[in-house]
């Protein structure tokens, strides 16, 4: 009995696991996607959603969280700002007079929630679909998702 529980184990453990290389595959699309309906690179996106979700950082902080090398990041901040998507302000903080801080536009986000809308829609419709417990099941499940992502990543980046 023991082998036949732990090869049903087995089997859902490889489920899930196509099932995240499935929702990876797709979220790339819908990003290159939603990307051209904005005139942002993903890469563009991912850091401008990092300074959206985390405030206003440094470029080095911005580097650290997005795993890019800092004059990679120098093309992606002048993109945006460009775009009107973010702004650079000196950092009163720092002793240093050339610091900056990097600080999303937030007039700018209607276009990208109007653009997503059609996503977040269903995504509020999916979730319906489960009680508070699940719900919470599958934030801490993708929450550590994230977790070990992020790791392997730093693993790599090694």
């Amino acid at each position: 009995m023991a082998a036949d529980e732990a090869t049903r184990r087995r089997k859902l453990t490889v489920a899930v696991k196509d099932a995240l290389r499935d929702l990876n595959i797709e979220l790339s699309l819908l990003n290159r996607r939603f990307g051209g309906q904005v005139e942002l690179r993903e890469v563009d996106f991912s850091c401008l959603d990092l300074i959206n979700r985390h405030g206003p950082m440094s470029p080095k902080e911005l580097s650290r969280r997005a795993g890019l090398h800092p004059a990679t990041l120098t093309g992606i901040l002048d993109r945006l700002q460009n775009g009107g998507w973010i702004v650079r302000e000196r950092d009163p903080e720092s002793a240093d007079r050339r610091a900056v801080t990097v600080r999303a536009v937030r007039e700018r986000n209607s276009a990208l929630y109007e653009v997503f809308s059609g996503m977040n829609n269903r995504m509020d419709a999916l979730c319906a679909d489960y009680t508070d417990d699940e719900l919470t099941v599958i934030a801490d499940f993708l929450r550590r998702t994230g977790g070990a992502g992020q790791q392997s990543a730093d693993e790599l980046a090694r």
